[in-house]
């Protein structure tokens, strides 16, 4: 059995569709709720699509602050290149043909860098 594999502009464009519309369908939730519960609770105005999406980045913004990344993430990318530097050529060769066969060519490698 082939597997066709999709151009990566189509995967790109069908990703981005994707969570355009999952951002959409959040914003009409947090509208929805708003609207439902914020006027009959505190006596405040029903909101619009817009106000609800900056209301959104909004909230983002303000708990997740301006950083862009995580310390979890950064911490598994210094992991990763104490492992990398710890390999030996072979084993380099090796993970590097495993990325490939699971990743196709679009793995590469950080550049080897000269030690003195």
């Amino acid at each position: 059995m082939m597997r066709r594999k999709l151009p990566r502009g189509v995967k790109f464009v069908m990703i981005a569709i994707l969570c355009l519309i999952v951002l959409c369908l959040v914003c009409l939730l947090v509208m929805n709720l708003w609207n439902w519960l914020m006027p009959a609770i505190f006596g405040l105005k029903a909101i619009t699509f817009w106000q609800a999406l900056g209301l959104l980045f909004l909230s983002r913004l303000l708990l997740t602050g301006f950083h862009g990344r995580s310390r979890r993430s950064m911490h598994w990318r210094h992991r990763m290149m104490e492992r990398w530097e710890r390999m030996t050529p072979e084993e380099r060769e090796k993970f590097r043909e495993g990325m490939r066969a699971r990743c196709g060519h679009v793995f590469d490698p950080p550049a080897e860098t000269p030690t003195a």
